[in-house]
């Protein structure tokens, strides 16, 4: 039969979204969600994600990678899902849903969604690199020569030797001159570059925080796909009330068979 979908982007990072509150998808068929991420022979996304109703929350958010496997928290998906959920009418300006790693609130003004991410209280630090849990795990670097830097090659050399199967998220940072920092993302389940990643942007900002890069407590950070800034305050090594805020947009809306 025919099935409803819509695409969304967040700075890049882009999605299929489907409203399953029928439940109607089914949640272990990585089969199927590999092949609609496919961009070949599929819709084409860095993931999938499912609106679903909740009992304590407006609704819940299921993430699945590109590979087909249900994941971790996804910041531009959860910004994405934001927007959708606004779009069917189910929730105003402001809202909390439900994700894997617990309940989030979000608002949305004037086509921005400020998300609000869980606590870091525990950033590790590594010979040449930070490394923390923002939903989803992040490998944070450094480097010189941001532009010309081999991600997929360096991003898969870490995220399989240095983290093994599980993986990890692995973020390449180099500091811009507008007082903010580039970023550039291998994700773990796309195992590739891409354009954006919410979680991984946060990461960063945290980081740069925590080495002194900067004293700002609002950062900007500019991805390939566009630009993203993290509110956050800090006291006694610990993070919180952590805000990730871009623009996130419907691409269109389709059928297809599955």
């Amino acid at each position: 039969m025919k099935n409803t979908f819509y695409k969304y982007q967040g700075t890049g990072n882009d999605f299929v979204m489907i409203d399953n509150r029928n439940g109607d998808f089914s949640h272990t068929d990585n089969t199927l969600v590999a092949h609609l991420c496919d961009r070949r022979f599929g819709i084409g996304a860095d993931g999938l994600i499912l609106l679903e109703n909740d009992d304590d929350t407006d609704f819940r958010m299921v993430y699945f990678n590109a590979d087909g496997n249900e994941s971790t928290m996804c910041g531009n998906g959860g910004r994405c899902i934001v927007a959708f959920a606004h779009f069917l009418g189910i929730v105003d300006d402001e809202m909390e849903f439900m994700a894997i790693d617990g309940p989030h609130k979000a608002l949305i003004q004037g086509g921005m969604v400020s998300l609000k991410m869980q606590d870091v209280s525990e950033i590790k630090e590594k010979s040449n690199a930070l490394f923390m849990n923002t939903g989803s795990p992040h490998h944070v670097q450094m480097v010189e020569g941001l532009k010309q830097y081999d991600v997929k090659k360096e991003g898969a050399r870490l995220r399989y030797g240095v983290y093994g199967e599980k993986g990890s998220n692995i973020n390449f940072v180099e500091a811009n001159t507008t007082n903010g920092f580039n970023i550039r993302t291998y994700e773990r389940g796309v195992e590739d570059e891409t354009l954006s990643c919410g979680t991984g942007v946060t990461a960063v900002a945290l980081a740069m925080h925590h080495l002194g890069k900067t004293s700002a407590n609002q950062i900007a950070i500019s991805a390939l796909g566009g630009n993203l800034s993290v509110d956050f305050k800090y006291n006694n090594g610990s993070y919180t009330d952590i805000y990730l805020k871009g623009a996130a947009k419907q691409v269109f809306k389709g059928e297809m068979e599955w």
